[in-house]
């Protein structure tokens, strides 16, 4: 059986099939003269009939990119009970009420489903995504069946169908052209180029391994920019190249460097908690002989470890960041992409329309010495405003010169006499005109090999020389140095008409006299060095991904201060295994001739080298690696499925405006660590300082209620964690995720938390004779942990020393000072009976605020030495 034999037997196989299998395919199609593919797909010139298209719709499929299925919002929804944390906070709920403790029932039920609704949202994104797609295929196609020319539904078509092209059509299909004329297609949305690229029904020239580069494919997805054309279908629905986009949309997203520190953690006290509790149960029950006393005592410290304040502190952080963020032209659809924005210290970004302005224009227009000559933008502007027909972007972009036209007075001064049209071979096109002297001239405009084969002479400075004799006498070769600079250059020849006529054919095109060059270029933006360094301030590497050429991005990449030694293009991707590619993307910067797959396979090579990535895109072919990214970042002016598959959305596209958003994702990262630093210290030091007491102590260190008031009280002075100020060293610096640092800081403050403890026990049992006396033990405990644990948020919150070199916010501050007057008053109120509290003696006050002193001073002196070993907290 031949290639295509095989081929066409493996597509009726509607499983995903390997990108690279899918690009060797479309480059067998490529290779194949278009009688054998006529044969091998069992059609012809006029088309499937009626009856085999239908039969073959059957057997492949519907020409639909996306055929997930689609789970139910509420299977979704329950889906997200199965966190660890909102399982272990579900579980304490369930034995709060059982036991009849409702306030804190309804308080960890509100955490859980605060949690549930935010991941609830962002997993409904995934199938909205995949749904984008297909809406984006839902057009009309001009097929030939039967010989008959019918208007039908895109989706409807088959392999083996004949359809019709014409400017402005979308590409139906992935197709294999039969025969075309002026054929120009836009393939921006697939491969990040802004020019469209010229497509012609050749076989004997594809030597390319990269179909999108074939010139006679076009892929579902692009559009027609100009020309027209007949071509065959070879490949529809999710085998296309967009299906295999649509396909990656379709499938869960990947899980998110802040969600896998979130779950890290959650597990990490959830080990506590399986250690703490059970053992706290046993040692009250053997030691004291009170077995259910004991029981609801190890409840109430399971609730107290629990942090069950942590999906709440996140959920507000996010909020208030996310209305921050629109205020600075930034919007956020993903949340959890806040934090990330904080942690990334590698972006991706395409270089059209981020690095440069997304448009064409005429930068240069040079003789052949490389000196500018306004006499070549006057007579580019003569050709290209009498050229006929959809003009494409080179001529828009010398159309825009409209002084020129003002001054030649174009309109009254100039005749058009006739046109010779721009076709494939020639690559070039003329017009003929006769100006205000009544002077005749042929004006040549096209491909810079073509139009020099056609020229004798060459005009330089107001001299004409023979073209021998200019390339000897100037040996200048101005058009591969612009080609080397990354510019589309376009010669320009004239020749005057002596003998006048009506009709002109390409033999006229001879003699040509060059007068120069026209280079076109997408220029860079004038922020785009500005923003680049602003980001490497603040720890960000900006690398760059894109489809367009390796001349053009190391021209672009120079001009805005990015450094290139080497480029890695998508040729050198694609041979690479997983763990080769995972070492190369740490040595290159700057990747050109990307496919879809190979933007999406470098972001995860990174991700996988420990680095929190941001991916910033905006076209079709960007999708799978915005999704893949921790952070995906697109434009308003994106396509639909590029905004869907992001996390943010900027609405000015600038790299400055990035700068804004990654300091407040720091800020945000920075508010709920001091959270998570702050509750697992003191949980820690909490699990020895409860383990010892229930060991000799001979009455419960703190009654099952007081636990639950501490922890309420403690939770309530932390609300206010997400208004605090967070100092502008700590966001110089790209913030992860660091579990190992996390369990280092709490072996570090822990202690000292506990140590404290102990040195209350003391106090109380030998200051206080509180041995026979309970309530007094438990009161001025109380007292002393929430004082303490509250209070000590002001040295966390911050690597300087507090209250001196660096302030909380005033909500912070007012939070903890008024929790720990509740704290205070409790003993000596009208509650304090049923609660189970004493009035405290005037000395303990007195000791208390020495205490408190001495554990300020002993735990910043404690993070400093952890800052100075291990660099940060």
């Amino acid at each position: 059986m031949n290639p295509l034999k095989r081929l066409f037997a493996h597509t009726a196989d509607k499983a995903h099939t390997a990108d690279k299998e899918r690009d060797e395919k479309m480059l067998v199609w490529a290779r194949t003269d278009i009688k054998t593919c006529f044969r091998e797909l069992k059609t012809s010139a006029k088309g499937l009939a009626p009856l085999d298209a239908r039969r073959r719709l059957f057997k492949f499929g519907h020409n639909e990119v996306a055929h997930e299925h689609h789970k139910h919002w509420l299977v979704i929804f329950l889906k997200n009970f199965r966190d660890p944390l909102n399982v272990l906070l579900l579980v304490l709920a369930g034995i709060s009420f059982f036991t009849g403790d409702l306030k804190s029932t309804i308080i960890i039920s509100v955490m859980v489903v605060l949690s549930v609704i935010l991941r609830f949202s962002q997993e409904l994104r995934a199938d909205t995504a995949a749904q984008k797609l297909n809406k984006l295929v839902r057009t009309t196609a001009r097929v030939v069946r039967h010989g008959k020319i019918h208007d039908i539904s895109i989706h409807l078509l088959a392999p083996g169908d004949i359809v019709q092209l014409s400017a402005g059509d979308m590409i139906p299909a992935d197709l294999r052209l039969i025969e075309s004329k002026d054929l120009f297609v836009s393939q921006a949305a697939l491969t990040g180029e802004s020019l469209p690229v010229e497509k012609h029904a050749v076989t004997d020239e594809i030597k390319t391994e990269t179909p999108l580069e074939a010139e006679n494919l076009c892929f579902l997805g692009t559009n027609v920019e100009s020309g027209t054309a007949t071509a065959l279908v070879v490949v529809t629905g999710t085998q296309t190249y967009l299906g295999g986009i649509a396909q990656s949309l379709g499938s869960a997203e990947p899980e998110s460097s802040f969600d896998q520190g979130i779950k890290k953690f959650t597990w990490l006290i959830m080990k506590f908690i399986l250690v703490m509790v059970p053992a706290v149960f046993l040692l009250n029950g053997f030691f004291k002989g009170i077995w259910l006393e004991a029981f609801f005592f190890a409840i109430a410290v399971a609730i107290g470890l629990a942090p069950e304040m942590l999906p709440m502190i996140v959920a507000v952080n996010l909020s208030k960041g996310a209305l921050d963020m629109a205020r600075k032209k930034v919007i956020v659809k993903h949340l959890n992409a806040i934090q990330n924005f904080g942690a990334m210290d590698i972006l991706c970004t395409d270089k059209t329309g981020t690095l440069t302005e997304g448009r064409v224009i005429l930068e240069k227009y040079l003789d052949f010495t490389g000196q500018e000559d306004l006499k070549i933008l006057d007579y580019a502007y003569i050709n290209s405003y009498f050229q006929t027909g959809l003009k494409n972007l080179l001529d828009v972009a010398v159309l825009k010169h409209r002084e020129v036209g003002s001054e030649l007075k174009i309109k009254n001064a100039y005749k058009k006499i006739d046109e010779i049209p721009f076709d494939f071979e020639r690559r070039r096109m003329s017009v003929v005109t006769e100006g205000p002297d009544g002077q005749g001239m042929i004006i040549c405009k096209g491909a810079v090999e073509e139009v020099l084969k056609q020229c004798r002479h060459v005009s330089v400075d107001g001299q004409t020389f023979l073209m021998a004799e200019a390339r000897h006498r100037f040996k200048e070769n101005i058009e591969d140095e612009l080609n080397a600079e990354g510019f589309r250059v376009v010669a320009v020849a004239y020749k005057k008409i002596t003998d006048k006529k009506h009709r002109y054919t390409v033999a006229d095109e001879s003699d040509l006299t060059l007068l120069g060059f026209l280079a076109f270029f997408d220029p860079p933006k004038a922020t785009a060095e500005k923003s680049i360094n602003l980001l490497r301030e603040y720890g960000i590497e900006v690398k760059i991904l894109t489809g367009d050429n390796e001349l053009v991005t190391r021209h672009i990449c120079g001009q805005v201060g990015l450094p290139v030694k080497n480029i890695l293009l998508g040729s050198g991707v694609e041979k690479m295994s997983d763990q080769e590619l995972a070492e190369a993307v740490e040595k290159f910067q700057v990747f050109a001739k990307l496919t879809p797959n190979d933007k999406e396979r470098i972001v995860k090579s990174l991700m996988a080298n420990k680095h929190a990535v941001g991916f910033l895109g905006d076209g079709i072919n960007d999708a799978p690696a915005l999704r893949a990214a921790d952070v995906g970042i697109s434009v308003n002016s994106a396509t639909d499925i590029a905004k869907e598959s992001s996390d943010i959305i900027l609405l000015e596209r600038s790299l400055l405006v990035l700068h804004d958003g990654v300091k407040d994702g720091r800020k945000i990262f920075g508010n709920v660590v001091k959270y998570i630093q702050m509750a697992a210290s003191s949980n820690f030091g909490n699990m020895f300082s409860v383990l010892g007491a229930s060991i000799f102590l001979p009455f419960l260190p703190m009654l099952p209620l007081q636990i639950l008031i501490n922890n309420l009280l403690y939770d309530v002075s932390q609300t206010a964690i997400p208004t605090d100020n967070v100092d502008e060293e700590y966001l110089k610096k790209p913030r992860q995720w660091d579990v190992a640092n996390i369990k280092r800081f709490i072996l570090h403050i822990g202690p000292i938390s506990s140590l404290f403890d102990y040195a209350s026990y003391f106090v109380m049992l030998f200051v206080f004779n509180a041995w026979l006396n309970p309530a007094l033990f438990q009161t001025g405990w109380f007292v002393e942990s929430l004082v303490s644990q509250t209070l000590i948020i002001h040295i966390i919150r911050t690597n300087k020393i507090p209250f001196i070199q660096s302030r909380a916010s005033w909500p912070l501050i007012f939070s903890t000072l008024g929790v720990i007057a509740i704290g205070a008053y409790l003993p000596f109120s009208p509650l304090a009976g049923s609660l189970g509290f004493v009035p405290l003696p005037p000395l303990y006050w007195l000791i208390l605020f020495v205490m408190i002193i001495i554990y300020f001073v002993l735990t910043q002196m404690m993070k400093q030495f952890f800052i100075r070993r291990y660099g940060d907290k």
